[in-house]
């Protein structure tokens, strides 16, 4: 944990993008509505002062839910410094975005046979928060990086029927992919998940205009 004291100078980046919250005590800090409040103002250092005379909250009560927030690991001290005879505690997010894992809520069963059913999606990327945040612990507390990929993309389909054609087409790829690079070796193995579903319209804008910039460009 970086911070100083009685000066303004502060590290004004946030180390880490995710945070996965996969344990109970933790995943109680950030569900009711003030804290939730907080850890949206705090992506910028504030103090519980600022933060009272922004949310209309008292002081005191800002305070406790930040102590809260704190013990969970969600934000953290960067900067101590004087104001008005006292010291003025400056704290901030300590990731850029929360994910509550979802194995906290209840155990999570294996995916369906139905490719093309929502819940299959559902469980496959759920499975795969939760696999992913503990192994990228576990790699963090030997020093070392998890190595994964991942692989996105937009696709404007037709009509209904050419959704399920291409999942059978993508199906088959992999599977001729996943040949020619399985050694059938166990040091190494890696899960291959693949989903696609409905994008939203703030996306679908979002692709309108970079095609619009691109053809002014």
């Amino acid at each position: 944990m970086n911070f100083s004291i009685g000066t303004m100078e502060r590290v004004d980046v946030i180390d880490t993008e995710l945070t996965v919250v996969r344990e109970a005590e933790r995943l109680r800090g950030t569900l009711s509505p003030l804290r939730k409040r907080l850890l949206a103002e705090l992506r910028e250092p504030a103090s519980a002062t600022g933060l009272s005379a922004r949310l209309g909250e008292s002081r005191q009560r800002v305070n406790y839910h930040l102590r809260e927030l704190e013990k969970a690991g969600l934000v953290e001290l960067v900067e101590l410094r004087q104001r008005r005879g006292r010291t003025e505690r400056l704290l901030r997010v300590t990731a850029h975005a929360v994910i509550v894992a979802p194995e906290v809520i209840g155990e999570l069963g294996p995916a369906g046979q139905d490719r093309f059913a929502a819940e299959a999606l559902i469980a496959a990327s759920a499975r795969t928060v939760s696999e992913v945040a503990a192994m990228r612990d576990r790699a963090a507390e030997q020093g070392k990086r998890l190595l994964t990929f991942s692989v996105e993309t937009e696709v404007g389909f037709a009509r209904p029927a050419d959704v399920e054609r291409f999942a059978t087409r993508l199906a088959e790829l992999i599977a001729d992919l996943a040949g020619e690079f399985d050694t059938g070796e166990t040091s190494r193995p890696y899960r291959i998940a693949v989903g696609g579903h409905p994008g939203t319209a703030d996306r679908a804008a979002e692709r309108t205009a970079a095609e619009q910039t691109k053809e002014t460009s």
